[in-house]
């Protein structure tokens, strides 16, 4: 996945938005929470995904080959892809529509119902 697959992918979720932060970070949002980003944070130059999962997923992820807690945000159970080849696509965008639900549901039920997330 590239990160123009990326961004596609993150934007064909309901209600999303999207942001460039935090030195050049692409920042995924859903009612204004983030649920996935893409940056070149740490080493390498390749572009590395991190996204929120669930603590069990968080468990076991952080246990495969070039999948690291994700900097920053290793407290709330995110975790970043260090290399394109840690996980395959389809996974990787099946982690991000977990990761926006699991970010859509934490929302407002009155938030959820206004973003057609209900």
């Amino acid at each position: 996945m590239n990160i123009q697959e990326f961004n596609d992918y993150c934007g064909s979720l309901t209600a999303t938005t999207h942001v460039i932060q935090w030195g050049n970070a692409s920042v995924w949002k859903v009612g204004g929470k983030i649920f996935a980003i893409c940056s070149r944070w740490g080493k390498g130059i390749e572009e590395k995904y991190s996204f929120k999962c669930s603590e069990l997923s968080f468990s076991i992820l952080i246990e495969q080959d070039d999948i690291i807690p994700a900097p920053y945000l290793a407290r709330a159970k995110w975790v970043q892809l260090e290399t394109h080849a840690a996980m395959p696509d389809e996974d990787i965008r099946a982690y991000i529509n977990n990761a926006h639900d699991i970010i859509s549901k934490k929302l407002t039920k009155v938030t959820q119902k206004e973003l057609g997330l209900l």
